[in-house]
C-alpha cells in the first residue's frame, strides 16, 4: 500500500491545502475584499481573483470550495477590533476616541458592509462571518466602555440610552453615505457623538 493510499484522501487534501502560506493566503483574502469593495460581491469570481493574485483557480477551489466559503474565511481573517485597548478613564472621551478610530477605518469596512448587503441577507454562513469580523467586536468593546462608564458613575445603570449607543455608532457608519454621499470621516463622528450621543447619556 503507498503511503497516500495509507493515509487517506483526508490527508492528501490537508496536504495539499498546506502548501499556501499564511503570506499568500493574507493576498488572496486582500485580493477578494478589495474586489468586493470595487466591484460588488455578485461581481466577484473566484477566476478574476485567481487572475489578479496570478495563482490557478483550482488552488482556490482547493482550499475553499466555493465563493461564498473563500469570502467568509477571508472576513474571519480581517477581523481586527478597531475599539480595543481605549479605556481613558472617563465614557465621554473613550466614545470620542472610538468615534477617532471608527472614522479611520470607515470608508473600507463602510464599502465592504455596503456590497455585502444582500449577500448576506441569503447566506448565514456568510452573514455570520460578518458580524464575526466587523460587528460583533466592535459591539463588545463599546458595551465594555459603557459598562465601565455605569461603574465609575458616570451613567445610571439601567439608562434608557445605554441600548441604543452601538445602534447608533453604527447607524451613522451605514447612513451618512446614503444621505450625504460621503462616508462619515473622524470629524464627523466626533460631532456626532458630541452632539447626539452624549447628550443621549446625559453627558457633557
Amino acid at each position: 500500500m503507498t503511503s497516500q493510499a495509507a493515509d487517506g484522501p483526508e490527508t492528501v487534501v490537508a496536504s495539499r491545502r498546506s502548501k499556501i502560506t499564511p503570506e499568500r493566503e493574507r493576498e488572496f483574502f486582500d485580493a477578494v475584499l478589495e474586489q468586493i469593495r470595487e466591484c460588488g460581491y455578485d461581481s466577484v469570481t473566484m477566476e478574476g481573483v485567481a487572475a489578479s493574485t496570478r495563482c490557478s483557480k483550482s488552488t482556490l477551489y482547493r482550499q475553499w470550495k466555493t465563493k461564498p466559503q473563500f469570502v467568509a474565511a477571508a472576513l474571519r481573517a480581517s477581523r481586527r477590533v478597531r475599539f480595543a485597548g481605549i479605556d481613558t478613564g472617563s465614557l465621554a472621551e473613550d466614545l470620542r476616541q472610538a468615534a477617532r478610530a471608527a472614522g479611520d477605518w470607515s470608508g473600507k469596512d463602510t464599502r465592504l458592509l455596503q456590497a455585502l448587503g444582500h449577500a448576506v441577507t441569503s447566506d448565514q454562513e456568510l452573514a455570520r462571518a460578518l458580524r464575526e469580523a466587523l460587528v460583533d467586536p466592535e459591539i463588545a468593546a463599546l458595551e465594555e466602555m459603557l459598562a465601565r462608564g455605569v461603574a465609575r458613575g458616570e451613567v445610571r445603570a439601567g439608562h434608557p440610552a445605554l441600548e441604543y449607543i452601538p445602534a447608533m455608532m453604527f447607524g451613522v457608519l451605514r447612513v451618512r453615505p446614503v444621505l450625504n454621499g460621503q462616508y462619515a470621516d473622524a470629524d464627523y463622528l466626533v460631532r456626532f457623538v458630541e452632539s447626539a450621543v452624549l447628550p443621549a447619556l446625559g453627558l457633557r
